[in-house]
């Protein structure tokens, strides 16, 4: 591995913003977006359209549906067990990671969810069996699940809207969301669903395509930032480190400021000659902006910020971007933008929060993606 090169975190803000293409916005389709982002996270399917939005030059309403409908994204639990939007010719090696874990295996992962290692094999391949041929409903699945196995006492579980004892099934790569019945949830195999799906690749083969994807967007960042990110910080340290390992010289260590983290070594040079941003944006909440390198990460939020960004329930605000940092929330009532920057916002050169112009630009910005999308 070579040896360590130097930049500022004002160059790797702007750097990760031109990435995740924020600055300047992007020339691309939707899956191209979910490529560029390692995923986006989709708990909230509208925040998921406008975190795509956001990123396109000309934002196209039904987008993310269309792609769904024809393949070229999906939807399953992936990155800390919510759901994403992910490339299905991609999913297979994030999943495969999700899976290296055996989190299901876990003595304090049974005892929550009342589902031993072995039962876990039994419900995985009844899964792929019934779903083998046909999408059910999550309530057409359950009945069918728990005629099979002969456990009603897993109906409520399985039942449950966050789908616990489903994400290790989906993390095998056997479920994942189907299309939508009215507004009724849907499962089905990504293998009879999905022309464009690859499989899961062994954990190695798999590290050697999301390591670089994950640097590629959201670097330089150290294994623990990477493993917040994957599994909250939950990974075998000794398998993460492999996983870093494999990719050799590929990777370099950069210092940020006295902090050592990694990068592609593809990308040093282009790193070094990144100018700052004062660029200022609007995200919707939940964006892999802040989901990246996590709420945790006080290069992009301050400490004492960030309880005002992560909330209650896992709830991730919607942000005001200002040279790469959050300078403050925002909320919206249809198209009525409503900001509130933090008293100790910094929009980049010293003199306080983002510039009135930028920052009027910015929501103007917002309202016309919520339009594009939206145009009713």
């Amino acid at each position: 591995m070579a040896a360590e090169r130097e930049t500022t975190w004002p160059q790797v803000l702007a750097w990760r913003m031109r990435r995740q293409l924020l600055d300047p916005v992007g020339q691309v389709d939707a899956p191209d977006v979910v490529r560029h982002l390692c995923g986006v996270q989709a708990q909230v399917p509208a925040a998921a359209a406008l975190a795509i939005g956001v990123r396109q030059a000309d934002p196209v309403p039904g987008a993310v549906d269309r792609a769904l409908a024809d393949g070229l994204l999906m939807r399953t639990w992936a990155m800390r067990g919510t759901l994403h939007l992910l490339s299905p010719d991609e999913a297979g090696a994030y999943l495969a990671l999700m899976a290296a874990g055996r989190s299901w295996e876990k003595g304090s992962w049974v005892k929550a969810f009342g589902v031993a290692p072995d039962e876990m094999v039994e419900l995985t391949e009844a899964v792929a069996e019934i779903l083998d041929d046909q999408v059910l409903t999550r309530e057409d699945l359950v009945a069918e699940l728990g005629t099979r196995l002969d456990r009603p006492d897993l109906e409520a579980e399985l039942r449950s809207g966050w789908g616990a004892v489903f994400k290790p099934v989906a993390w095998q790569g056997v479920l994942c969301h189907g299309p939508a019945s009215g507004n009724r949830v849907t499962f089905a195999r990504p293998d009879r669903l999905l022309p464009g799906w690859t499989g899961l690749p062994e954990p190695e083969e798999a590290a050697r395509a999301v390591v670089p994807a994950y640097l590629r967007a959201y670097g330089p960042a150290t294994i623990e930032r990477f493993d917040a990110w994957l599994t909250r910080g939950t990974s075998r340290k000794g398998m993460l480190r492999s996983w870093f390992a494999v990719l050799g010289d590929d990777l370099v260590t950069v210092d940020v400021e006295g902090t050592s983290a990694y990068l592609l070594a593809e990308d040093v040079d282009e790193l070094a000659g990144t100018a700052p941003t004062a660029a200022v944006r609007l995200l919707p909440a939940f964006d892999q902006y802040v989901l990246g390198p996590g709420t945790a990460a006080t290069e992009i939020l301050a400490s004492e910020r960030r309880a005002e960004v992560s909330r209650a329930a896992g709830w991730i605000s919607p942000v005001v971007i200002a040279a790469g940092r959050v300078a403050g929330v925002w909320d919206r009532d249809g198209r009525e933008i409503d900001v509130r920057l933090f008293d100790d916002a910094d929009g980049g050169d010293g003199n306080g929060g983002p510039p009135a112009g930028a920052l009027d630009a910015a929501i103007e910005r917002m309202r016309d993606v919520v339009s594009a999308l939206d145009p009713g």
